[in-house]
């Protein structure tokens, strides 16, 4: 398995296979854009924007389980994340991380790299690394700033059919 099998919505309300990104080195993430950790959209921002021509994503996923910090419908978050945080990296529909509701993407990256404290996403902005192939590489921490998974990013994409 891997994350390229899955079907998400995008925050448009298209259906989209993860398959499309096969190839390509991605950072997903749970966003709220009322969360303190808000400010690392920027830092997302220029990630995908460095890196978006050598095969690599952000993908962001808005969710509403901590705190009410992501409460708008879909066109309400997409509209805040381009307005206050320049966002144009892909976003998806609003979705669960953890409970019944979980998404099946976030059970399989949560089954696939734990937290410090068990597999359960405990707030906003937890990342996780994906390779070329859809493996997930790593799980990184809501105060794992952006700049400092770059130089993960980077070797991934050493490895990248476009750098060969």
């Amino acid at each position: 398995m891997s994350v390229h099998q899955f079907q998400v919505k995008t925050i448009r309300g298209e259906e989209k296979s993860l398959s499309t990104y096969k190839n390509q080195v991605l950072l997903i993430v749970n966003t709220a854009t009322k969360c303190g950790f808000a400010p690392q959209f920027k830092g997302l921002q220029e990630l995908h924007d460095t890196y978006k021509d050598q095969g690599f994503s952000v993908l962001g996923f808005p969710c509403n389980q901590f705190k009410d910090q992501e409460p708008g419908d879909d066109a309400q978050v997409e509209q805040a994340c381009q307005i206050n945080f320049g966002v144009n990296f892909p976003l998806f529909s609003k979705i669960e991380v953890n409970g019944a509701g979980t998404h099946p993407l976030y059970r399989y990256l949560k089954s696939k790299a734990s937290g410090l404290f068990g597999s359960g996403i405990k707030w906003n902005f937890t990342k996780f690394l994906v390779d070329q192939d859809g493996n997930v590489i790593k799980r990184f921490s809501p105060t794992t700033t952006p700049r400092k998974i770059e130089k993960q990013i980077q070797k991934l994409l050493e490895k990248s059919p476009v750098h060969a």
